[in-house]
């Protein structure tokens, strides 16, 4: 998550992701669910749309809305009954999860999907772009603690029982490197890491803080893998930053739909 959160919501990239994720959505219906809701944004956005949303996040979000009601929750442990949600959302989050992990996350979000599974990811992400080491424990991070790549085949490999998703690509970027400049950099101990994100270190927990001091060996290597990443971005096309899916859920053979509760029946809280 970005330091300063409503900074980065009124961001152009941010809108124009916002913007994209919305576009594979349908226009209305009776319950969605916003998994991994932190500050609410795009659950307010959703209830323009649904009669209920429900907001969920590791710890309790703070919304107040008359349409949305917070929950705390696991995506790995969803305790809500099947089909429960004419719409699940879930952007920004997949990434983040341990991979082991992964699998169980996406089996519970299509479980409680009614109708539509809409999916927000990084797209292709090189993983070794941005990397941080911890002062703590020493060892390599992920910028913004994302764990893991994907790419459409990947999401259709966690997805494989909705069928072939509708993909759409959103913005552009250079956020690339390779084998070379970032052993350089992990030997300089990351300078140029994402040390402003509020995500912990994925192997020790602990607070990521900017490098200490270095070796004048160490600038040397930091400097030259700045010029080697900068020689290969000028000869590479940008890629897409963002892969959104939209995955519609069979109904059950032979079974009719169910009915529709009404918009102002609630879930625990």
């Amino acid at each position: 998550m970005r330091a300063n959160l409503s900074e980065y919501r009124a961001s152009e990239r941010e809108q124009a992701r916002i913007h994209d994720l919305f576009a594979l959505m349908p226009d209305k219906g009776w319950r969605a669910l916003d998994i991994g809701a932190r500050d609410g944004y795009l659950s307010k956005l959703l209830a323009e749309r649904y009669g209920q949303v429900v907001a969920l996040d590791l710890e309790k979000p703070n919304i107040n809305h008359p349409r949305i009601v917070s929950v705390k929750g696991n995506v790995c442990h969803l305790e809500f009954e099947d089909d429960s949600f004419d719409l699940v959302v879930c952007a920004e989050v997949l990434e983040h999860l341990p991979p082991v992990m992964l699998p169980a996350a996406c089996r519970e979000i299509a479980r409680v999907a009614r109708l539509a599974i809409v999916i927000g990811v990084p797209y292709k992400q090189d993983l070794r772009c941005g990397r941080s080491t911890c002062r703590t424990c020493g060892k390599n991070n992920p910028a913004w603690g994302h764990v893991n790549a994907f790419d459409e085949v990947r999401l259709q490999e966690l997805f494989g029982s909705l069928g072939q998703p509708h993909i759409s690509l959103a913005g552009q970027n250079k956020d690339f490197t390779n084998a070379f400049s970032a052993a350089l950099l992990d030997f300089a101990g990351n300078p140029f890491g994402t040390y402003m994100q509020e995500e912990l270190c994925v192997h020790c927990g602990a607070k990521l803080l900017q490098p200490n001091g270095r070796s004048l060996l160490q600038r040397g290597a930091s400097r030259l893998a700045f010029i080697v990443n900068g020689l290969q971005r000028a000869f590479t096309p940008p890629m897409a930053n963002w892969l959104h899916a939209r995955f519609d859920k069979p109904a059950a053979g032979g079974v009719a739909e169910k009915a529709q509760p009404s918009p102002s029946q609630t879930v625990a809280q």
